[in-house]
Parts: structure tokens; C-alpha cells; sequence
């Protein structure tokens, strides 16, 4: 049985995953942005436990480090929360898995939750806002997270770090009539979060449907590696340390 994280628990693919490792045995801590939503998690929560807090802000995302750091120690991170628009865009996708992992070095096991939108963009960071002042890209921001993922990756050996596309599922964000399958959205990110498979302990991967795949060129480059994580630590004043 491990203890898990998953961010953005509430609703869609995060709470199918939640509900899905619970099912299973695992020890699940479970999130919310709000105290509103979080009363959505009460059956969830009866069998785990619960952190609350907006990753729009990082003060929050902060306190919420804190708060686990304190807490019984966790195998794995899933970093599914995620806005699709607006001015969280960057704070939300970015920002926050990032400070996680920067301050929870004792997690094994992280997943990213990506997008196939992610190769439409370039690897610029010129311009971005990361403080959530305007509307960012979201293709860019599932760029960046995908590229934190290999970074981690590359930087923590012990670490297994993968990023994952669920696919266009039919969530509150992806919409009714979104074609892809949200059984098979939630799979993968559980199973490279709990199973002992060989290809599950494997790192550095970007996935779809538990099949390995090549992502954007610029993920495995390690000069935008090291300028995203340099600029992620210089706005955050937060370094990711590698092990």
C-alpha cells in the first residue's frame, strides 16, 4: 500500500483517480481549492485524508507543503490539478507542481498530468507571466510541466518522473462531448504511481494509455531544462534540488 497525493481531487480525472487508488488500498491524501469544494471529498476523505488550499496562490501551495512535510510520508505525487484558461494558467499548471517538488524531495514516484497541445508551442520562456496577471497559454503551460518532468528525472535518478497526456476526456474542463475514453484518461497516471510492472518503474517517459511516446524535442533538451528551471527558481526564490 503506498500513500499518495493527488492534486485537484475534487472533480474529474483527479477525483476518478483518487477513487480508483482507494479502491485498491492505497492511502490517498486528496485536495481541493476550496472549503466548498472539499466538502465534495467527504466519502474520499473518510478513507484518507485531505489538504486544502488554491494553487493559484503560493502561499497556499506553501502552507500545503508544509502541512504534508508534517504529515506521514508520501510514495507518490500525482499533479493533476490544472485550469485550461484565465490568469491561473501559469500559477495553476506551472508554478505549483513545481514548488511541490521543490519542497516534498521525499515522494519516489511523480506524475505530471501533460497535453497533446503541448506541441504546438515553442520553448520560449520570453514574456511569460508566471505570477497570473493575465491569461496564459495552456499549450505552453503543458510544455513547461512536461519538461519539468524530464527534468526531475534527469536531475533525481532515485526518482521516477514521468508526464502524462490523459487524452481530450469528457471532464468539466475537456466538455461533454470530448472524444477520448476517461476510464482510460485516469489509468496511466494511477498505474506509474502505484505498480511494481517493469515498464511502470521506469522514468523520464511521456505517456498515453500506458504506451510510451515521444513528446515535444524540447523536453528532453537539457538547456531548456536548466532555463526553465533556473527561471522557475528565480520567481519562486525556490531552488529544485536534485539527489
Amino acid at each position: 500500500m503506498s500513500r499518495i497525493l493527488v492534486t485537484g481531487s475534487a472533480d474529474g480525472l483527479g477525483r476518478a483517480a483518487a477513487e480508483a487508488l482507494l479502491s485498491t488500498g492505497h492511502d490517498v491524501v486528496v485536495h481541493a481549492r476550496n472549503p466548498r469544494r472539499a466538502e465534495t471529498l467527504d466519502a474520499l476523505t473518510a478513507r484518507g485524508a485531505q489538504v486544502v488550499g488554491d494553487f493559484a496562490e503560493r502561499d497556499a501551495v506553501r502552507r500545503i507543503a508544509a502541512e504534508l512535510h508534517d504529515a506521514a510520508p508520501l510514495d507518490a505525487v500525482i499533479h493533476n490539478a490544472g485550469v485550461w484558461s484565465g490568469p491561473a494558467v501559469m500559477p495553476v499548471n506551472v508554478i505549483a507542481p513545481y514548488l511541490l517538488t521543490a519542497l516534498l524531495p521525499g515522494p519516489r514516484r511523480l506524475v505530471y498530468l501533460s497535453s497533446g497541445s503541448h506541441f504546438g508551442r515553442r520553448p520560449s520562456l520570453t514574456g511569460i507571466d508566471w505570477r497570473g496577471g493575465s491569461a496564459g497559454s495552456y499549450a505552453d503551460s503543458k510544455l513547461f510541466v512536461t519538461t519539468l518532468a524530464a527534468a526531475v528525472a534527469r536531475l533525481r535518478p532515485g526518482v521516477l518522473s514521468n508526464a502524462v497526456d490523459p487524452g481530450w476526456v469528457p471532464t468539466r474542463m475537456g466538455g461533454p462531448n470530448a472524444p477520448d475514453d476517461l476510464e482510460l484518461g485516469h489509468r496511466t497516471q494511477e498505474w506509474l504511481a502505484s505498480s511494481d510492472e517493469p515498464a511502470a518503474l521506469t522514468s523520464g517517459g511521456y505517456w498515453y494509455h500506458q504506451q510510451r511516446q515521444d513528446p515535444h524535442p524540447a523536453v528532453h533538451d537539457d538547456e531548456f531544462q536548466e532555463r526553465l528551471l533556473r527561471t522557475l527558481a528565480e520567481e519562486t526564490g525556490t531552488e529544485l534540488e536534485g539527489g
